[in-house]
């Protein structure tokens, strides 16, 4: 028996998800004996994930399915290849290698936009349910996820033969690397899987990519958002200033991406980014139940806003009723003094 954990990465090194769905698939096997946990690579020339991958604890096999075809991650190719994988249970490339038979209890892989794509083609080619968002594991078939755009939480128990997870990998503290499992005599087998002819039902066009030096947003320590509060496109060249000197990133609400104020990829909440920094710190958000869904995880929430009555108090440790346009300026000279 063994838990397959589909990794992301960006064909260089792996997504810092990865490590958080890694330390729930860690849990899901303390409920099960005997299981074991199988690290799943899909690229196009990502050696260097796989070198990465050994250095996680707790891995029995790493599975690379290393082709052109998965240069981009189009589920249309993703699912099929999950699907036979686990179906068929061990193809290779090379004819003379022979592979224990293995049955995988659980598919798992995070929340992201990726994962969301493929694992329900995965679930539908198995005929299993797909259990989404998940934020604890409570056994091996009984996890707990958000609903009602985190209002809500529901725990879900699941009698399939196979459970397909997708998890909220801002729920799961990441799993560590470790330099001493990149010796050789403690490497993990590393299995290459037989190439699989494109499905032709989707294809790459291109990606319009957002350059910054500030830090990912999911991944960041401390985020700063803006909501329409902001009024305007050119007022958030306050927050930039403010998450340099915070060394943090910078999101917003749907409102203010709505308005124009900044770019889509920017947006948290239910239908954008799921953050869960050290520090949030809203300004000139409302609170809408949907912002405050990508937000729970949040360690601390500041919320600064002129309306005493607005519901992003209700879930903030630290609220400042008062003109953001006056205490960002005032905030930023402290800093800049401090610094």
């Amino acid at each position: 028996m063994a838990i397959l954990i589909v990794a992301d990465h960006d064909n260089h090194t792996l997504q810092a998800a990865t490590f958080s769905v890694l330390t729930a698939a860690s849990e899901i096997a303390k409920h099960i004996r005997d299981t074991e946990l199988h690290l799943l690579i899909i690229g196009d020339e990502c050696q260097s994930v796989v070198a990465m991958a050994q250095g996680i604890t707790g891995l029995s096999k790493i599975l690379v399915s290393d082709h052109q075809i998965h240069q981009y991650p189009l589920a249309e190719n993703i699912a099929p290849l999950i699907f036979s994988l686990v179906q068929e249970q061990g193809h290779c490339n090379d004819e003379n290698r022979v592979f224990d038979k293995v049955e995988y209890s659980h598919i798992i892989t995070s929340a992201g936009t990726t994962g969301k794509d493929y694992q329900p083609r995965v679930a539908a080619l198995l005929d299993v349910a797909q259990i989404s968002d998940i934020i604890s594991v409570e056994s091996a078939d009984t996890f707990k996820r958000p609903i009602y755009a985190g209002k809500a939480i529901a725990t879900v128990q699941s009698s399939d033969a196979i459970k397909v997870l997708t998890v909220r990998s801002s729920a799961f503290t990441a799993a560590s690397l470790t330099t001493e499992l990149l010796a050789i005599e403690s490497q993990v087998p590393v299995v290459a899987l037989a190439a699989q002819a494109d499905s032709g039902k989707s294809a790459f066009i291109k990606a319009e990519l957002t350059q910054s030096s500030r830090p990912e947003l999911t991944t960041a320590k401390i985020v700063i958002s803006g909501g329409r509060g902001m009024q305007n496109a050119d007022n958030f060249e306050l927050l930039y200033t403010l998450a340099d000197q915070l060394n943090a990133a910078v999101g917003a609400s749907r409102a203010a991406v709505d308005a124009g104020f900044v770019a889509n990829d920017l947006q948290i909440g239910q239908t954008g980014k799921i953050v869960a920094p050290e520090l949030y710190i809203a300004v000139g958000i409302s609170g809408a139940i949907q912002h405050v869904a990508g937000i729970t995880g949040s360690k601390v929430i500041v919320a600064i806003n002129n309306d005493p009555d607005a519901p992003i108090f209700d879930v903030a440790d630290y609220c400042l009723v008062a003109d953001l346009f006056e205490v960002l300026p005032e905030l930023i000279a402290v800093l800049k003094v401090k610094d």
